[in-house]
């Protein structure tokens, strides 16, 4: 059940002591993996290193990427208690057979098993009731981090998956107000352009929030409480994920985290934008440069369209041969509507022809450009892939010298499709508005593509030139016909 966000509370006095630096006594212990290493202190998990990935992209041996690494940014993982003390994030534990053991006042007994996969941290609590009443105990988990990273065109902020539906809560509306959802089961954390942190509490009946505190931002889940028996050892499971926004990764992840491999927003074209990245990342195992990667993706898409663009551009040398005889029928029959479509439509059965078969490829096109942008945006392979003199595919050519050949080239393709033969400067003729409207289009694309991902500006430009290539040649083909 999704209850409906409230505008910003008043922050309280306990919202600002989790968020606040407390001064815990235990010492951090490493944990690690050959992926991840991390500080655990107590409940809390915080300076989670990235081993693959640097933090500046162009310097490999450089310090690594940490997430939740800010001053009293942590993940904490803990439980509340009815009947007797829960540990808390002051509590100090003592190492046991390689777990973090804790005996509270009552006898009861807690025991903290933490093992590192991969990416993956998986926070193990035992509870043994050694009283002689029941007891009940509620598991929660909660993540604090301090700023935020923007990123145009890119899902970042808060993330949550309650019952089975994924959402983002940017900065700006977490800033704004608070959210709150009930679900079964889900999972909650923060996502930048290319990182998230996530945790998931393996129990049922959760309710999981989102909200800004104290110029911090603060995700948690409670679940259901549980009732132990005397004599009976209570089991909880949490696991959180710290790593790269990358499909393969969070597939494989996906089998402890369920729904993790959804937390990608590859935007209304994703059913492109999924199989284009698989492609891309194929390509470039094989050529192992992403630039030239995306200049094989190209060919590739403009060979599939192969046929489409063949019978577009032959369409649009029947629409000028049309011209004339267009002309005619306007004029004789400007008076008479009906009668002037019913001639029009007689006129395309002729030529075998129609308005909108000129457009088709453009048409196609429109969502594979919309899902390589997707795709170059949220790849974290992007982040440090370079071409020729560009050092990263996923930002801006920083010379604009791509945008630049881009406009070149689309204004040599539109020039080579365009008729050569002198038209009626008529305003109302549709052929003649329309190519004084498409001589600026390479201008303003130009100035559009020079501030976009230089990736998307390469594939655009390959695009162009393939297609004067390919104008040549069915231009030669029709003339021998």
């Amino acid at each position: 059940m999704w209850t409906a966000p409230k505008d910003k509370p008043t922050p309280t006095d306990a919202d600002i002591a989790i968020v606040a630096t407390d001064n815990i006594e235990m010492p951090a212990r490493e944990i690690s993996s050959d992926k991840i290493k991390a500080n655990m202190r107590g409940l809390r998990v915080s300076k989670i290193s990235l081993n693959d990935y640097a933090a500046n992209a162009k310097d490999d041996n450089g310090e690594r990427v940490t997430l939740l690494s800010g001053e009293s940014d942590f993940a904490e993982v803990g439980m509340t208690a009815t009947g007797t003390t829960a540990p808390d994030a002051k509590t100090v534990w003592t190492e046991k057979d390689g777990k973090m053991v804790w005996r509270n006042s009552d006898g009861v007994v807690f025991a903290r098993d933490v093992t590192v996969d991969g990416y993956l941290i998986t926070v193990t609590d035992t509870i043994e009731n050694k009283t002689n009443r029941d007891l009940t105990f509620a598991p929660y988990a909660r993540m604090v981090r301090n700023g935020h990273e923007n990123a145009a065109g890119v899902s970042t902020g808060a993330i949550t998956n309650t019952n089975s539906k994924i959402r983002y809560n940017d900065w700006r509306s977490l800033d704004k107000k608070s959210y709150a959802y009930s679900t079964t089961n889900g999972f909650f954390g923060f996502a930048d352009q290319y990182w998230q942190t996530i945790a998931q509490i393996k129990s049922p009946d959760q309710t999981i929030r989102a909200k800004s505190v104290a110029e911090k931002y603060m995700a948690d889940s409670v679940a259901a409480p549980v009732v132990v028996k005397p004599g009976d050892i209570g089991l909880f499971n949490t696991t959180i994920y710290a790593g790269p926004r990358d499909q393969i990764i969070l597939d494989a992840a996906a089998t402890s985290i369920s729904g993790l491999d959804k937390t990608v927003d590859y935007g209304w074209f994703w059913f492109f934008a999924e199989p284009l990245l698989w492609i891309l990342n194929i390509l470039n195992s094989f050529v192992m440069n992403y630039g030239v990667a995306i200049i094989l993706l190209t060919i590739l898409l403009r060979l599939l369209m192969w046929p489409l663009t063949r019978k577009s551009y032959a369409s649009s040398i029947a629409m000028q041969r049309m011209q004339p005889e267009m002309q005619r029928i306007q004029k004789l029959y400007a008076n008479d509507k009906m009668r002037l479509q019913m001639e029009m439509m007689n006129l395309y059965k002729t030529h075998k022809t129609s308005p909108m078969s000129g457009c088709l490829p453009m048409l196609l096109q429109i969502p594979i450009f919309f899902a390589l942008y997707k795709a170059l945006l949220v790849s974290v392979n992007m982040r440090n892939a370079g071409f020729l003199w560009i050092h990263e595919l996923a930002a801006m050519d920083p010379y604009f010298i791509l945008p630049i050949l881009m406009g070149a080239t689309m204004w040599l393709q539109q020039y080579l499709q365009s008729p050569h033969t002198k038209t009626d400067k008529n305003a109302n003729d549709i052929a003649a508005s329309t190519g004084r409207v498409m001589k600026w289009l390479p201008i303003i694309f130009t100035i559009m593509f020079a501030w976009m991902p230089a990736g998307l500006v390469l594939y655009w430009t390959v695009s162009n030139i393939f297609g004067i290539i390919q104008t040549y040649i069915i231009k030669k083909q029709l003339a021998n016909k």
